[in-house]
């Protein structure tokens, strides 16, 4: 297996989204820019805005159009991931907005790429990764982790749950969630933790996703025992910080598993069906359905 290494570049914000325009626009001129004796007319913009809705797409155009001119291919299932491979070496570019994240099979490419990029945007490179999107990059010997125990001690402090005691598990598989008919508690707190730990539970810690997608289907109407559940998450996550995703490198094995239960949801009288995916016995995706 060819050695991977990283490279992070972030493009300077200067121009980013100020790309010519497939159709013809118009505005208002600006206040402090209004022609004496011509007020009643208005201005065509030459080049996409900020703000303007056309701006990121015109932007991802002239990135797409640039990268597939140096023999870059997009990716069908996601197209801001490009890659190119020949001759035993590889890259792989991910574009995040204004953000870049390389994969090489060595330096050398990768610095060709980050030339080529430098050539045809105005950049700047910030060196080695260690943190993109709230996600921390450790490498190591044995492969690459990904944790995000910083993000998780944010949620925990921004909610009080800093000093919690932990749990050992996310959730009690024997709990029976309803409906809330009674008063509602503390609603919107309620949907803000579940929201920070949607993205917590989608990027590196998918032993929580069950938990949360459960507890997603009551932040309208939360009561005392969602919030019991909720705060079960809370306390497993306390003592689970340096938890995370590790790439160890070794051949790739694509392992799939899945499952369904009897009618669980007691309220919509729904089963739930599941799914998993491990590549070399890593997480790669998982989702659960409720079924008709």
């Amino acid at each position: 297996q060819p050695h991977m290494v990283f490279s992070f570049i972030k493009w300077t914000l200067r121009q980013l989204f100020l790309m010519k325009l497939d159709e013809e626009i118009y505005m208002d001129q600006p206040d402090e820019f209004v022609v004496e004796g011509q007020e009643g007319k208005v201005c065509k913009l030459l080049k996409s805005l900020y703000g303007l809705k056309q701006a990121p797409k015109q932007w991802h155009e002239k990135f797409d159009k640039t990268l597939t001119s140096a023999g870059f291919a997009v990716n069908e299932a996601d197209k801001c991931v490009y890659y190119r491979h020949g001759g035993g070496e590889g890259v792989i570019l991910c574009l995040y907005v204004d953000d870049i994240l390389i994969f090489g099979t060595n330096l050398e490419v990768i610095n060709e790429v980050k030339t080529f990029l430098s050539q045809n945007f105005d950049m700047k490179d910030l060196g080695v990764a260690d943190v993109i999107l709230n996600i921390k990059l450790i490498r190591g010997e044995n492969g690459i982790t990904l944790l995000q125990s910083h993000y998780v001690e944010k949620i925990l402090n921004r909610f009080g749950y800093i000093d919690s005691k932990s749990s050992p598990t996310p959730y009690d598989p024997r709990l029976l969630l309803r409906k809330n008919k009674r008063i509602t508690r503390n609603q919107l707190e309620y949907s803000q933790i579940i929201g920070s730990l949607m993205y917590l539970a989608s990027a590196t810690r998918p032993d929580i996703s069950f938990a949360i997608s459960k507890l997603s289907r009551f932040t309208s109407n939360p009561g005392d025992d969602h919030w019991r559940a909720l705060e079960r998450v809370m306390r497993y996550l306390k003592g689970t910080m340096e938890l995370g995703l590790h790439y160890s490198g070794y051949p790739a094995v694509l392992e799939g598993y899945s499952d369904s239960n009897w009618i669980s949801d007691v309220d919509e009288i729904k089963a739930t069906s599941g799914y998993v995916f491990t590549l070399v016995m890593l997480f790669r995706g998982g989702l659960a359905n409720r079924l008709f």
